[in-house]
């Protein structure tokens, strides 16, 4: 079995229908729930964010704590990035080198505390062998791994896509906060994961999946990390073992045959609102049915279009269900071009898992790739997600992510047989 045969087995194996939501629904045990934030033991140093200091601001813009929300018995918080049900299965690493108010070492982002924690100093040593590089790179090396149980509790075989989902909005926010304090960034989906997986001692339960480098070269040379000597933390408190996930895994962590994307997107937001619109970003429950406007549509449409920066860019088509935008025909768009006309929004509401959102939209999107790096792939989906969310923000427009919706229906109603990635939802 090839590469993108194996890809494709697990897509077609966590593929939602009509009747497999129906015969085999979701039950949570709420005495299992895993806990969202993982710690390093005492012993480690932590340091508190300043958000007085730039590179401290922009670690915290990345992943920070922007809300807490108390139920009876329940409590939990909102982050700078969405997630999927609110469990939040992706952790953020990074080296430092060069950077000012930080000492050059190997952290951990405790989000729960606001802090960065010291895995390890480094001077003559450091992570850039792992990535083929013979010199010092100065700067940040962020590196975004996945517990996939948190994710798995509630969303079961599926939840792999979550997590590769998630990590692309962290990828999302990275590129955001990279924005506001002027850096500019490289995703990397094709390194050497396992070796940095035993490197971080981490077990199955936890993986790579992707890195970011906000670096300059230097001529001086670098010796590989060979060994952190970290304790193994439980990330997630309660696990289960998922094999199809760890198989998805393993059969996608090679990418192959990657087209590179050298070029920067080119934003132009006001920097003190986008803090803002960063800061008091949410998920929208229902719409009023309001349309928006043709401009606002294209705008939304330019951000998502604008190149991202990585070694491993995939192709991604967005289909836009055109439900309630003045001026513009009901239908659907393939990216920038009309497919099909008529009215679909009851349609487009089915396929969301009958969810209201789909419906009541100004415009439901769907984004699918035939591509075969299936990590990178998915991920490029959740920067995207990451940018509409932002997009329709600032623009004063709601916008939700859906990650559940009919695969194969999906498929049949755009006219291609493709994978599914995710959909969203704008409107007013």
């Amino acid at each position: 079995m090839n590469t993108f045969d194996s890809f494709f087995e697990y897509h077609m194996k966590t593929k939602h229908s009509y009747f497999s939501v129906r015969s085999f629904p979701n039950r949570l045990d709420w005495n299992n729930q895993p806990k969202a934030f993982k710690n390093y033991p005492e012993k480690y140093t932590r340091i508190k964010l300043d958000l007085e200091n730039e590179n401290h601001s922009f670690i915290f813009y990345v992943a920070g704590i922007t809300a807490k929300k108390t139920y009876p018995g329940v409590e939990y918080y909102l982050r700078v990035n969405p997630s999927a049900g609110a469990l939040y299965p992706n952790e953020i690493y990074f080296q430092s080198r060069g950077n000012s108010g930080i000492d050059d070492g190997i952290y951990h982002f405790d989000i729960l505390s606001s802090s960065i924690t010291l895995l390890e100093n480094i001077d003559d040593i450091g992570l850039e062998p792992y990535f083929g590089l013979e010199e010092k790179a100065n700067g940040f090396i962020f590196l975004i791994s996945s517990i996939y149980y948190r994710s798995s509790w509630k969303y079961k075989n599926r939840a792999f896509r979550y997590c590769l989902l998630d990590a692309g909005h962290i990828l999302g926010s990275i590129e955001a906060s990279s924005y506001l304090h002027n850096k500019n960034y490289d995703i990397i989906y094709d390194f050497d994961k396992s070796s940095l997986n035993q490197l971080f001692n981490f077990d199955n339960k936890e993986f790579f999946t992707s890195a970011v480098f906000l670096t300059y070269n230097t001529s001086k040379k670098v010796k590989k990390v060979e060994t952190l000597d970290l304790p193994t933390v439980d990330g997630s408190n309660y696990f289960e073992k998922n094999d199809l996930i760890e198989k998805a895994y393993e059969d996608s962590i090679k990418a192959k045959d990657c087209k590179k994307e050298i070029s920067l997107p080119n934003f132009s937001f006001n920097k003190s609102y986008f803090k803002e619109v960063i800061l008091n970003r949410r998920s929208i429950r229902e719409f009023a049915k309001q349309s928006i406007s043709k401009v606002e549509f294209e705008s939304i449409l330019n951000i998502l279009n604008q190149p991202i920066s990585s070694n491993c860019d995939e192709t991604i088509d967005i289909y836009c269900v055109i439900n309630r935008v003045k001026d513009m025909k009901l239908g659907i768009l393939k990216n920038t071009e009309y497919i099909k006309e008529g009215d679909f929004m009851n349609k487009a509401g089915y396929l969301c898992l009958e969810q209201d959102l789909g419906k009541s939209s100004a415009v439901t999107f769907f984004l699918t790739s035939n591509s075969k790096n299936y990590q990178a792939m998915y991920q490029k989906a959740g920067i995207l997600g990451h940018r509409l969310y932002l997009a329709s923000n600032y623009l004063g427009i709601g916008c939700s992510g859906i990650g559940a919706y009919y695969d194969d229906e999906v498929c049949e109603f755009i006219g291609n047989n493709t994978q599914v990635l995710y959909a969203l939802a704008i409107g007013n």
